[in-house]
């Protein structure tokens, strides 16, 4: 048995390029300066860089890490994919000390490369869960310690963290709220779900009236220890629990730690990696393609970043 890490891609560079080039121009190189795609030309001179080409319609150079994460890295791009493939592969994440161990680069760059990894696995995808009339689950949680707010009773100085699970295709979307109230949660709901499906939630007061804006709304009432309705076992919400256990499992025993101003960025993560798990069959190498795939336009900066957790 072969080690997936063994793949020439992560430890030559011109195989790193070769792989990168496939997968973000399956149709051949595009210039990222005018979007040219005919009079392109590989540079081959002895002091030319790997990966170099050439647009004679707009006559700048370029390679395929112009507009991505990877644009005006110093690392090299083999290291980049064994980062991504690490990230993807590690059910709970993988923290910068481990990835500056094991790459051999400095801490703030791994906490950089992780961010920036980070960016590539945001989904973008903006479609309503549900579609059809099927079972959407919907949940908060709280994490953290949001130093803005004072420490007090309760979960109000902790950061908000809500989550739907789409139950048909298995797909999950977590955002950082501000607050848990009906007037905070009802516009993310009604714009992340279509009207026709059925929400599934538990007994908490922000998703009262919730049968307003959908087809159903079934719920599950926690505060008197019910977790499945004894009527309809269909009605509970253990699917989505399930992907916040695993989210805090990371955040609390391998990142340990995350401000306000990062939290979207480990929620993508996160979501992610539950949304192309095993169990809607995707392989570890699967994930590290579909990441790769979101390198295009997601440049970010170390000055807009600024290091910490």
């Amino acid at each position: 048995m072969t080690s997936n890490l063994s793949a020439a891609h992560f430890h030559d560079e011109a195989a790193a390029y070769a792989f990168v080039e496939a997968r973000v121009w399956p149709e051949g190189p595009t210039c990222p300066h005018c979007g040219g795609v005919e009079r392109i030309s590989k540079m081959n001179g002895k002091s030319t860089r790997i990966g170099a080409y050439k647009c004679y319609q707009c006559r700048k150079p370029f390679t395929v890490k112009i507009g991505t994460i990877f644009e005006a890295s110093h690392v090299a791009l083999h290291l980049w994919l064994q980062a991504m493939y690490l990230m993807c592969a590690s059910k709970k994440g993988i923290s910068s000390n481990q990835l500056h161990r094991t790459l051999g680069v400095t801490l703030k760059t791994a906490w950089f490369m992780s961010h920036r990894i980070r960016e590539a696995m945001r989904s973008g995808d903006l479609a309503p869960f549900g579609q059809g009339g099927g079972f959407v689950e919907v949940d908060e949680t709280y994490i953290g310690r949001d130093k803005s707010v004072p420490v007090r009773a309760g979960f109000e100085h902790k950061y908000k963290v809500l989550a739907l699970v789409d139950r048909n295709t298995g797909r999950t979307r977590m955002m950082h709220v501000d607050k848990v109230t009906v007037a905070s949660i009802t516009p993310i709901l009604v714009a992340n779900i279509a009207a026709e499906a059925n929400l599934l939630t538990d007994d908490a007061g922000q998703y009262r009236h919730m049968h307003r804006h959908f087809a159903s709304h079934g719920y599950t009432a926690h505060t008197k220890g019910n977790y499945v309705s004894r009527v309809d076992p269909q009605i509970h919400t253990n699917t989505v629990e399930g992907s916040f256990s695993i989210f805090k499992r990371g955040m609390k025993g391998v990142y340990q730690h995350c401000s306000s101003k990062h939290l979207h960025r480990y929620l993508a993560e996160f979501e992610f990696r539950y949304s192309n798990r095993v169990a809607l069959g995707h392989t570890d190498n699967d994930r590290t393609i579909t990441a790769l795939l979101g390198v295009v336009g997601k440049r970010l900066t170390y000055q807009t970043t600024n290091f910490g957790a």
